[in-house]
């Protein structure tokens, strides 16, 4: 039988001494080869998650959204610097609203929903409509010009646009309310803000229209297909 090697405080720090099957004393090299850690406290937790690099974004400003953007600043102000925890400024020389992370962003994708919340604003979205840009996560904006569905010329293009809104508007709303979604029509650009499902049916409406569909029969189609998604969910 082996005679226990005599341990010392060198062979601890070094090795521990194990027993084998056999009865055999071997020496345990893994913990001196196991790599020491310092305690990962909460604060330090954090930074790794957030990373220590700021991140920044920039908005471009249109001239024509310069009023309402100063008109409506506080309200998009707050939501982003409070809710979000996102620094953001207006920067006057390059026309453009500049957005930061800070140490106190909890939420990853914070900077870009923030981003895309001013974004909405600056297509002529209301705040209050793009405020949920914010607290949804499956909500996306979609851009396209009338030329993109069809070539339309003078007179074709003002009636066709007209299709899409409708007298007073009606149209619009009337799409709007059956497909859960928000249209801006600014001339000839077209923005919608919604679900990936409920744009798509939005823009398949519109888009007939556009060719020359009648409203009724626009209404019709957009009635059946609502009433198959509402048997879905």
């Amino acid at each position: 039988p082996h005679a226990m090697p005599k341990a010392t405080k060198a062979t601890e720090r070094e090795a521990q001494d194990i027993i084998n099957a056999d009865g055999d004393v071997e020496r345990d090299l893994t913990s001196v080869l196991a790599p020491v850690y310092a305690p990962l406290g909460a604060a330090g937790a954090e930074s790794t998650v957030r990373g220590t690099k700021a991140e920044y974004r920039k908005v471009n400003v249109p001239a024509h959204r310069f009023a309402p953007l100063k008109e409506h600043w506080m309200s998009l102000y707050e939501p982003v610097t409070k809710q979000m925890k996102i620094d953001m400024r207006m920067n006057l020389k390059l026309k453009k609203v500049e957005l930061k992370t800070t140490g106190k962003t909890e939420d990853e994708g914070a900077l870009q929903k923030s981003a895309d919340f001013v974004q909405a604003f600056l297509l002529g979205f209301e705040v209050q409509d793009a405020v949920a840009l914010l607290r949804l996560d499956d909500l996306f904006l979609e851009c396209f010009e009338v030329k993109d569905v069809k070539t339309l010329r003078g007179e074709h293009m003002s009636r066709g646009i007209g299709r899409l809104a409708g007298k007073n508007g009606k149209t619009k709303f009337t799409i709007e309310n059956a497909t859960r979604t928000r249209i801006v029509i600014a001339d000839q650009h077209i923005r919608i803000l919604g679900s990936f499902q409920n744009i798509k049916i939005a823009r398949d409406a519109i888009c007939s229209l556009i060719l020359g569909s009648p409203p009724g029969k626009v209404y019709s189609r957009l009635r059946s297909v609502t009433a198959r998604l509402a048997e879905r969910f």
